[in-house]
């Protein structure tokens, strides 16, 4: 199944609903490791994007939707969570400009274009206790999934239970990036928070194709 606008609109709604039913979990993990802000300042974003979908254009595609959620993220969250969720959905959107429809090839290319977004603001690697430990091996899978042939929802689902295996990798490494960089050893066992609403995301564009 190719999926269009009507699956992105579906998508930001639910990635919204879901930031806003795990606020007080991710200002939680955020409190142990970094300014205890994660939670809050994801809500407030998502909450203004949901807003402003009735604004979308009816000719809108689903890069105009994923633009719109860049622009909107980076001017309402704060910490360093605007920039970096904000430039992720931008690359994405970029990587699907003028497509109307989004086939398996669009979506591998959706999700390594915000990844590399991600690395581009925040110079993290694989293995530095952040989010790039979901989305990296979130767009291995992806790409594993299109290359044996996987239709666009088995495509997410790989993308998403990697990113979720990926986040729950965090809770034993030292942070090398970031505020939880400061703590060393003390951040050993404390899940990275930006891992976790990113897995968050990616679970929430599988569930919108039940929509």
């Amino acid at each position: 199944m190719a999926l269009d606008i009507t699956w992105t609109k579906a998508w930001i709604a639910r990635s919204a609903d879901v930031i806003s039913e795990h606020r007080t979990d991710l200002t939680t993990l955020d409190r142990a490791i970094g300014d205890g802000d994660h939670g809050e300042n994801m809500d407030r974003g998502f909450s203004a994007v949901a807003t402003k979908l009735a604004d979308l254009s009816a000719d809108a595609t689903p890069g105009d939707a994923l633009k719109m959620v860049a622009t909107t993220l980076i001017s309402t969250v704060g910490g360093a969570s605007g920039p970096l969720f904000g430039t992720a959905y931008l690359k994405a959107a970029g990587a699907v400009a003028g497509h109307e429809e989004l086939d398996g090839a669009d979506l591998v290319a959706m999700l390594t274009a915000a990844r590399d977004g991600i690395v581009l603001r925040g110079k993290a690697e694989p293995g530095d206790k952040t989010m790039i430990d979901a989305w990296t091996p979130a767009v291995e899978a992806a790409a594993t999934a299109l290359a044996a042939g996987k239709d666009e929802v088995a495509i997410l689902v790989a993308a998403a239970e990697a990113a979720e295996a990926g986040s729950a990798a965090t809770d034993p490494l030292v942070a090398r990036k970031g505020r939880a960089s400061y703590l060393g050893e003390r951040a050993i066992g404390h899940r990275d928070p930006g891992s976790v609403s990113s897995a968050l995301l990616l679970r929430a564009a599988v569930d919108a194709t039940t929509d």
